[in-house]
């Protein structure tokens, strides 16, 4: 079945609105639509987290709970959700969620703009953890921002959470929510406002159907990036073909000593999985963006995106991933390092979209990855880099090299690979390999770094992955 219009539950009843606006986003839709005015705007891009609010969704008959950025969400994700806002968590009586008392409680709050997002992000960290240290506190709000510097006594609240009772009305409501989203059956949406159209297929059938009959469609993985076109551009997207509601293309798996990540995987999910196999990803990805951008933003869509600066990209590159492209008729697997054909240019065709992409599980092999930016938290790299290497009776046996924010695209670097190959680990060996790595990039001056402290910082990069492995410091080192 085919529906146009986007259901979901809120304030314990399911909502419908037909033919919503597919470019308008769920910020402007909570305040201007229903006129709730907890949610901030802060910056339009994702970057403060005052315009934060949870989703629920249902999985396996319970639910899960999702913190993401309404400024940079359309509507449409809305579908087959529960929404929660600041201001639903106040009980029938009035009186304060235990989030909310703890910020009261600990002085958490000074202006007050970035008061709802916090609160929001920390129910969502409640409702995920049983329990939860300093390291969860602090990645749960990394996406929020206070201009105020009052971070010491949030966390000191979030902390204090651990001791409280956490029955409270979501949960006592729990079944019913589930009872409501059961209803929303899933179906295919196709929406027609005015000259915009979104449509959401359920199938790759489907989804091929769609392509065939709108090529020049834009396609909606996650959409933090995406959507950026609209809330800073200020320009309309008429056509988008949403993946994320594929389960073909919504699944990751080792296989064949291989991970095997859908298009439709979030990073959220993906750095969960990875963690036992290169802890250095999932460190990475902690630093790529916030637990809001990671709840939606996908691999296949930094992927697509092609930004010379995409942080998972010099990784995957390293790691000698492939990405399967899926066309109307054929799939085909290209090696990523093929992919990437100019600045935001690859050669995806039209007609076709990525469907998964494959890493291979090198359990030989050591990997290290290092981001350096201005901040550590939700910022763009200036570079990244990324090292994936094995090593026999002390001399390198293989090694791949890339580097992200150096080149026009995501690059390896292939002198240096070579003259590294089948070399002791020595600081002399290193020394000519840093002066190589002129050969493979010609980086260039911007906003966030000078040609020269780019080429100086992957030299040093370099240095500091050797000198960890020489001292058997298997773990990154910040």
């Amino acid at each position: 079945m085919t529906s146009n219009a986007i259901k979901f539950v809120w304030n314990n009843k399911i909502f419908k609105i037909d033919n919503p606006d597919p470019n308008e986003t769920l910020l402007n839709f909570i305040r201007l639509k229903i006129k709730k005015t907890g949610t901030k705007e802060g910056c339009a891009e994702g970057g403060c987290g005052a315009c934060t609010v949870v989703l629920a969704e249902l999985k396996k008959n319970d639910l899960t709970y999702k913190a993401i950025n309404a400024c940079i969400s359309f509507v449409t994700i809305l579908q087959g959700k529960q929404l929660i806002i600041v201001e639903d968590l106040l009980n029938s009586k009035g009186s304060l969620h235990p989030v909310q008392k703890a910020m009261v409680d600990y002085h958490g709050s000074q202006c007050g703009f970035c008061t709802p997002g916090f609160v929001m992000s920390l129910f969502a960290m409640q409702k995920n953890y049983s329990s939860y240290n300093e390291e969860n506190i602090k990645d749960s709000i990394s996406g929020n921002l206070c201009r105020c510097t009052g971070y010491r006594p949030i966390v000191d609240a979030a902390k204090s959470l651990n001791n409280k009772n956490r029955s409270d009305k979501f949960v006592k409501s729990k079944k019913k929510i589930i009872s409501l989203l059961k209803k929303i059956k899933p179906e295919n949406i196709s929406i027609k406002n005015r000259n915009k159209k979104y449509f959401a297929p359920r199938t790759v059938t489907e989804l091929k159907k769609i392509i065939k009959d709108y090529p020049n469609s834009i396609f909606l993985s996650g959409g933090t990036d995406l959507s950026l076109i609209v809330t800073k551009e200020r320009k309309d997207i008429d056509n988008i073909i949403s993946l994320s509601s594929i389960n073909e293309l919504n699944f990751i798996e080792e296989k064949n000593e291989h991970i095997v990540v859908g298009s439709a995987t979030s990073l959220r999910e993906f750095e969960l999985f990875i963690k036992k196999y290169y802890p250095d990803f999932t460190a990475i990805l902690k630093r790529y963006g916030s637990v809001q951008i990671r709840n939606v933003a996908t691999i296949a869509g930094n992927i697509a995106t092609a930004s010379p600066i995409g942080d998972t990209l010099p990784l995957l590159l390293s790691l000698d991933a492939k990405v399967v492209l899926q066309g109307l008729n054929k799939k085909t697997i290209l090696p990523l390092k093929n992919f990437f054909v100019n600045y935001r240019k690859t050669k995806l065709k039209k007609r076709q979209f990525i469907h998964s992409i494959i890493i291979p599980v090198l359990k030989k092999n050591i990997f290290k990855a290092y981001k350096i930016s201005k901040r550590i938290d939700d910022d763009i790299s200036s570079v990244c880099a990324s090292f994936s290497l094995e090593i026999k009776n002390k001399k390198i046996k293989n090694i791949k090299i890339a580097y992200g924010g150096m080149a026009s695209t995501p690059k390896r670097a292939i002198n240096c690979e070579k003259i590294l190959i089948n070399k002791n680990i020595s600081e002399e060996n290193i020394e000519k390999a840093k002066k190589i790595l002129e050969k493979d990039f010609k980086p260039i001056n911007d906003m966030r770094a000078s040609k020269n402290y780019r080429m100086e910082i992957a030299k040093n990069l370099l240095m500091k992955c050797f000198i960890e492995i020489k001292d058997n410091k298997l773990v990154r080192l910040n």
